[in-house]
């Protein structure tokens, strides 16, 4: 859940961004952006810690919410790359 929620967060505050700087506000697009980037390392630490386990030997039956959790996870992390995207062009 941890993954889910960090990652549901991050994704929020990358949209939320987005906006922000479609309307010229380009600090606080910039702070959301900041706090998602915050948000995707606590979800990309949770993520390792069940790599990490499962490369030690740690047995984990495969969850349909760990594969969400990462769906999740995956695609706040691109979005977030195409969001920095738009912010430098709605700068420029």
């Amino acid at each position: 859940m941890t993954i889910i929620s960090y990652a549901g967060m991050a994704k929020s505050n990358a949209v939320l961004a987005i906006g922000e700087a479609e309307n010229g506000a380009f600090e606080k697009a910039d702070s959301l952006l900041k706090e998602a980037d915050e948000m995707m390392i606590v979800a990309e630490k949770a993520h390792m810690d069940i790599i990490v386990q499962e490369a030690q030997g740690v047995q984990h039956d495969f969850k349909v919410l760990f594969m969400h959790a990462e769906d999740q996870m995956l695609t706040t992390q691109t979005l977030m790359i195409l969001v920095q995207k738009f912010i430098n062009l709605y700068k420029n």
